[in-house]
């Protein structure tokens, strides 16, 4: 397991990673899954990798390759290795040391000074993870957001679509109303002018009738033909 951190040393985001690097978030997670598969070590909290000073140098070798990713990534393991197993060494010499001079103030106060290192070096990592956390929390209350606006937007056009359609729905229902009542009054007026041509009609043939019958009575006097005929049209 690592435990190569220094004292006093930073730990640093994917997001700041990216940033110092250059290089996209997605791409420093490619590069830490292609390390991680050919052996190299990153500190963990839970599946999060947490970056020191040594994992961006791997990055950045990464990233300025020639050779294969996989070939790089596994020189980077195997220099990592090789690091860890010298440091072990030291701290195994370190801890005969300490453990045969912890009686002398000095080596004490030096010990316990390192260990103060370490403390605040996890406390500024505690502190890098409260604040990505914050962001995340800040990024999901703004996404949470973003689709409320989304559905009321969504909600409000169906409302307004759905007033349109009734709008022109009654629209046409007056328009088709209105025709009706204007085919209905022509249709009316004309059967009245039909039934007005009809009376004057008869009345064309009831004058007509009179007419022929006086002619026929005219005819049948014995009158001269010019008085019948004058007698006729006087009437």
């Amino acid at each position: 397991m690592r435990h190569d951190i220094q004292p006093n040393e930073r730990a640093f985001s994917s997001k700041e990673v990216a940033e110092e690097v250059g290089i996209a978030t997605t791409t420093v997670r490619k590069y830490g899954q292609i390390l991680e598969r050919n052996g190299y070590e990153f500190f963990k909290d839970g599946d999060r990798r947490i970056f020191v000073r040594s994992d961006i140098t791997a990055l950045i070798a990464i990233r300025h390759t020639d050779k294969p990713l996989d070939d790089t990534a596994k020189d980077l393991a195997s220099q990592q290795k090789k690091r860890l197993e010298g440091m072990n060494k030291t701290e195994l010499a370190i801890s005969d040391t300490y453990e045969d001079s912890l009686q002398d103030p000095n080596q004490l106060k030096e010990f316990l000074k390192i260990l103060a290192n370490e403390l605040t070096a996890a406390r500024e990592m505690n502190v890098e993870l409260k604040n990505d956390i914050v962001q995340l929390k800040t990024t999901i209350s703004q996404l949470q957001q973003d689709h409320h606006a989304i559905s009321s937007g969504i909600g409000n056009s169906s409302q307004k679509a759905q007033a349109k359609i009734e709008k022109l729905t009654e629209q046409q229902k007056a328009h088709y109303e209105n025709l009706l009542k204007q085919e209905k009054q022509k249709s009316e007026f004309l059967l009245q002018e039909i039934q007005k041509m009809r009376d004057e009609q008869k009345e064309e043939w009831r004058s007509q009738s009179e007419f022929n019958k006086r002619l026929e009575e005219a005819v049948h006097k014995p009158k001269g033909i010019w008085e019948r005929l004058l007698s006729i049209f006087r009437k």
